[in-house]
């Protein structure tokens, strides 16, 4: 099986600024709208599709993601652990729900599973060494699943829910192991991808039939993957900096990437950096789990 490059037929949510980093998108079917965070730039961002009916929130921390549990309550993942969140009061829970974050590390990327389960990690901020963790927190119970990690991120889940996939971006590797949804317990794991020293893989999401969409940090590009680990696309983009992607819109068929910006990207005129873009990719994705616990 061949990889194919095709540069992206895109177009770019209008929203009033450009993230700094912007991760974690995640649509609600519910309302229709896409959520997700502007990491350095401390903010939380919602809109319709089309740009429409904007809203954002500012964080007291760096932000590594937020997942919906129900309209009037989210679980966002500060600096410092879990919070609930208000996104109609545009409040904080002042106490955190864990884990105990150590100095020089933060939450990072966090996602719900097809149980409702959240899964979440940290990142060590230098990138030095793996003393980062992968938790998984039902309501109730807060487990770390996996230790030595150095930055935790990307992740998703096969359409039966039954595998699991998990990105260490530092170690270039996308990790799959067996999820059983009955126990949410990870059982044994396997390679499925390791990128090039040229860029690291960052965010992903899986499609419905079951194929993984992984954004490239310093690649330019998401690439589809077969569910064995063949690379079957290359999705050229006009930035370097992709950093996750996640299916949008009513019917789940626009492939919604996010993205980062710097001050060499101002100069070097790479002026979409920062932005969402929006790309019809020919397939459809899955609809994601709201949490499946109430707020407490």
């Amino acid at each position: 099986m061949s990889t194919s490059q095709v540069k992206a037929d895109y177009r770019i949510i209008p929203v009033p600024e450009r993230d700094i980093l912007g991760e974690g998108p995640w649509w609600s079917r519910a309302d229709q709208f896409l959520i997700w965070v502007d990491i350095w730039g401390r903010k939380i961002r919602r809109c319709r599709i089309d740009g429409s009916a904007y809203q954002h929130w500012d964080t007291p921390s760096d932000i590594g993601f937020v997942v919906p549990g129900g309209p009037d309550w989210w679980i966002a993942g500060l600096a410092d652990g879990l919070h609930w969140f208000s996104p109609r009061e545009g409040s904080f829970s002042s106490a955190s729900l864990g884990p105990a974050v150590p100095d020089g590390h933060r939450l990072n990327d966090g996602k719900s599973d097809r149980a409702g389960r959240l899964w979440f990690g940290t990142i060590r901020e230098d990138g030095m060494a793996p003393s980062a963790s992968l938790y998984r927190f039902d309501g109730s119970t807060l487990e770390e699943v996996l230790g030595g990690v150095t930055t935790s991120n990307g992740l998703g889940w096969s359409p039966d829910g039954r595998r699991m996939y998990y990105t260490d971006s530092p170690a270039r590797t996308i990790t799959a192991f067996t999820d059983p949804p009955e126990t949410g317990r990870l059982d044994g794991s396997s390679r499925f991808s390791r990128d090039p020293a040229d860029y690291t893989p960052d965010g992903l999401t899986v499609d419905s039939e079951g194929y993984v969409w992984s954004a490239k940090w310093d690649g330019a590009k998401v690439v589809r993957y077969a569910p064995d680990g063949t690379p079957v696309l290359e999705l050229l983009l006009p930035i370097r900096r992709p950093t996750s992607c996640m299916f949008a819109g009513p019917d789940l068929d626009v492939l919604a990437i996010t993205s980062a910006r710097s001050p060499e990207d101002d100069a070097t005129g790479e002026s979409l950096a920062g932005s969402v873009f929006l790309v019809d990719v020919g397939v459809t994705g899955l609809p994601e789990s709201p949490l499946s616990f109430t707020r407490t």
